[in-house]
C-alpha cells in the first residue's frame, strides 16, 4: 500500500512529474473502488487524463506500472523523470568516424551524413567496402548531442506513390535555385531526371526559369536517351506556357503538372533536389574560383550529374546505380528519326495577319515581313529552341528580324516610278542627233548603186 498520497518532496516537482502523479492518483482511484489492478491500469490508460498542454498521454500499460513501482518506492520525487546522460560512443561505428562527423558537423551544420559519410570514405577515415548503416550512424548522432536537422512532416493528403517499372516510362523536371561566385549572381539549374532508374539525363543553367530553358534542356535530353512516354512537371513559369504544351504534345508525350504547393506529390525530384543541394549548390556561393557564367556552372553540374551521381548507390534501387539500373533495362528506348526532324518538332506553326505596313507580331515581338505580303494572312515557323521566326513566302522559308525603328527613321523611302525597268527595251526612235548625222553624211549613192544628181536634189 502506498504511503499519504498528499506528501510531497521538497521543492516545486517537474510538469511531468506532476502528470506522473495524476496518473497513479487515477489508478489507485480505481483500485479504492473495488477494481484489480490490472483492470484499474487499463480504464486509465484507454481514458488517461489531460495534460497540461491539452494532449491526452499515450503510454503504455507498462509504462504505468513503472510509475506505479516508483512512486510506491520514493513517492512523488520517484516519479520525477530521470536525466540519461549522452553516450559519447558507438558499439558499431568507430570512434574515430564519429569525432570526424562530429568536427564536420561544427563546421558544416546542414551537411547530411549520406555527404559526411562520402567525405570520410574520401579522406580516409573509411574504407569504400566498410559498410555504414545511415539510420545507425543518425541515431549515435542524436545521443552524442550532435545537430541534425529533421524534415518537417507532411500534412495528410489523399495521395498515393507511385513508381514505374522501366525507363524513360516518365521523364522529371525541375528547377533549383542558387548564388554562384563572389558575385552571388542568381543563378537557376533545371535537371531532368528518370523516374525508374534515378538517372540524371542532363542539366541545363540559366538566371531564372524560362519556357526557352526548359525546352532547350528537354531536347538535349530526347537526342541523347530518347522520347519519353510522360513528362511529369510542377507549376513552374517554365512548365505551363503553351509553348511547352505544344511542344510535348509533338513529341509525342503526355504531360502532367504535379498538384499546387505540393512539393510531396512528386518527392523523387524533390529528394534529388535536397541532394544536389547539399552535395553541389550550397559550395558555389561566394566562391572566388567559381565562374558564375552559365556555360561554366553548367558544365561543372554536369560533369558532377554524370560522373558522381549518376554512379552513386542509390537505396531505393537496392544498392544499385542509377546508371546501371538504367543500362540493364530491357525496354527499348525510343530515339527519334533523325536530328532534323527532332528539331522540327520544336517548331510551333501559326497564323498572323501582316499588318498595311508589312509588319507582324510573335510572341509580342514585331517582326518586318517582305513587303509583298502587306495585308495578308500569313503561316510563321517559330523554333522555340532558338527563338528565330520564319514566315512561308513564294514559296520559300524566309527568316524575319525584329523591326528596328531606329534604322528605319532614317532610312530612304521608295518612289513609285522613278525605279529604272531592269531590262529596258530597245529604242527604235532616231533622236535629233541621228537626223543631223544622216543629214550631213548622207550616202553618196542611192539604192540602187548609182550616183545621184545634186543638182536633182536643189
Amino acid at each position: 500500500m502506498p504511503k499519504e498520497i498528499g506528501k510531497r518532496p521538497s521543492g516545486r516537482p517537474s510538469d511531468e512529474a506532476l502528470y506522473r502523479f495524476r496518473v497513479v492518483c487515477d489508478v489507485l482511484a480505481h483500485e479504492k473502488r473495488g477494481q484489480q489492478r490490472a483492470e484499474a491500469v487499463a480504464s486509465v490508460v484507454l481514458d488517461p487524463p489531460v495534460s497540461l498542454s491539452g494532449d491526452p498521454h499515450s503510454g503504455k500499460e507498462r509504462t504505468v506500472y513503472r510509475w506505479l513501482a516508483a512512486f510506491e518506492k520514493d513517492q512523488i520525487a520517484g516519479l520525477e523523470p530521470r536525466s540519461h546522460g549522452r553516450a559519447l560512443s558507438s558499439v558499431v561505428l568507430s570512434a574515430e568516424l564519429l569525432a570526424y562527423v562530429a568536427a564536420q558537423k561544427q563546421e558544416d551544420v546542414r551537411a547530411s551524413l549520406p555527404e559526411l559519410v562520402k567525405r570520410a570514405r574520401e579522406t580516409g577515415i573509411l574504407s569504400e567496402r566498410e559498410p555504414v548503416d545511415r539510420t545507425t550512424l543518425y541515431r549515435a548522432c542524436l545521443r552524442m548531442g550532435i545537430p541534425v536537422e529533421r524534415r518537417k512532416g507532411a500534412n495528410a493528403r489523399d495521395s498515393r506513390r507511385f513508381a514505374y517499372a522501366h525507363r524513360m516510362e516518365m521523364l522529371l523536371s525541375d528547377g533549383k535555385h542558387f548564388r554562384a561566385g563572389t558575385s552571388r549572381a542568381k543563378r537557376l539549374a533545371m535537371f531532368f531526371l528518370d523516374d525508374a532508374s534515378r538517372l540524371g539525363h542532363d542539366v541545363v543553367v540559366g538566371p531564372s526559369e524560362s519556357t526557352q530553358l526548359f525546352l532547350r534542356g528537354l531536347y538535349q535530353t530526347t537526342q541523347i536517351h530518347g522520347l519519353s512516354g510522360i513528362t511529369y512537371l510542377d507549376r513552374g513559369t517554365g512548365f505551363i506556357s503553351n509553348d511547352t504544351v505544344a511542344v510535348v504534345g509533338q513529341l509525342p508525350s503526355l504531360l502532367i503538372h504535379g498538384e499546387k504547393r505540393y512539393p510531396e506529390g512528386h518527392g523523387k525530384i524533390e529528394k534529388f533536389n535536397q541532394t544536389v543541394r547539399d552535395a553541389v549548390l550550397r559550395y558555389l556561393d561566394g566562391r572566388p574560383d567559381v565562374d558564375p557564367d552559365c556555360g561554366a556552372l553548367e558544365l561543372r553540374l554536369r560533369h558532377w550529374l554524370h560522373h558522381t551521381y549518376n554512379h552513386t548507390p542509390h537505396e531505393s534501387l537496392d544498392g544499385l546505380t542509377p546508371w546501371q539500373r538504367f543500362s540493364t533495362d530491357e525496354r527499348p528506348l525510343r530515339m527519334p528519326e533523325s536530328l532534323l526532324a527532332l528539331r522540327e518538332r520544336f517548331v510551333i506553326t501559326l497564323r498572323r495577319r501582316v499588318s498595311a505596313d508589312h509588319v507582324l507580331s510573335v510572341a509580342k515581338t514585331l517582326y518586318e515581313a517582305p513587303r509583298g505580303m502587306a495585308g495578308s494572312v500569313a503561316t510563321v515557323h517559330r523554333q522555340v529552341l532558338d527563338g528565330s521566326v520564319r514566315v512561308l513566302f513564294q514559296g520559300r522559308l524566309v527568316k524575319l528580324l525584329p523591326v528596328d525603328l531606329s534604322a528605319n527613321a532614317h532610312a530612304r523611302r521608295h518612289r513609285h516610278g522613278t525605279a529604272p525597268a531592269a531590262d529596258p527595251a530597245p529604242i527604235h526612235v532616231k533622236s535629233a542627233a541621228d537626223l543631223s548625222f544622216e543629214r550631213d553624211f548622207a550616202p553618196i549613192v542611192d539604192a540602187d548603186g548609182g550616183y545621184s544628181d545634186p543638182e536633182d536634189k536643189e
